[in-house]
C-alpha cells in the first residue's frame, strides 16, 4: 500500500477544518475587517477568531493593523494564502457541477 505524503496529509488536515475554506474564499476578494467576515459567514465570532489565529500561525492569513483613529485591523491573504486561489476556484467549479441543491438543504 502506498504511504500518504506527510505534506499532503498536513494540508488536508488544515484545509479540512470546518470554515477554513469559506474564510479563504471570502479573503480572495481582498482584505476584510473581522466584523465584515463575521457578518458574511454563518460562523460564531469566537470560532472565526480561532480559525483566523490558526491561519495566521500557518502564514496563510496576515493581520494588518492600520494606525488610524480608531485603529483599523484587517485580515488578508499572504502570498502562501493567495497560492490557494486556483484550488479554491476549482472546488467552487466542482461544487457548482456536482453538489445538488437537495444536498445543501440536508446540511443546513
Amino acid at each position: 500500500m502506498k504511504e500518504l505524503c506527510p505534506r499532503f496529509e498536513k494540508a488536508m488536515q488544515l484545509f479540512g477544518k470546518r470554515w477554513v475554506g469559506l474564510i479563504l474564499f471570502e479573503l480572495l476578494e481582498g482584505e476584510k475587517r473581522f466584523s465584515e467576515m463575521e457578518a458574511e459567514l454563518p460562523i460564531s465570532g469566537r470560532l472565526l477568531s480561532d480559525r483566523l489565529k490558526m491561519l495566521e500561525q500557518e502564514k496563510i492569513v496576515a493581520r494588518n493593523i492600520y494606525s488610524e483613529f480608531p485603529v483599523r485591523i484587517e485580515y488578508g491573504l499572504t502570498e502562501k494564502g493567495k497560492a490557494m486561489e486556483p484550488v479554491i476556484k476549482e472546488i467552487k467549479t466542482w461544487s457548482e457541477h456536482w453538489v445538488a441543491a437537495e444536498e445543501i438543504e440536508e446540511t443546513l
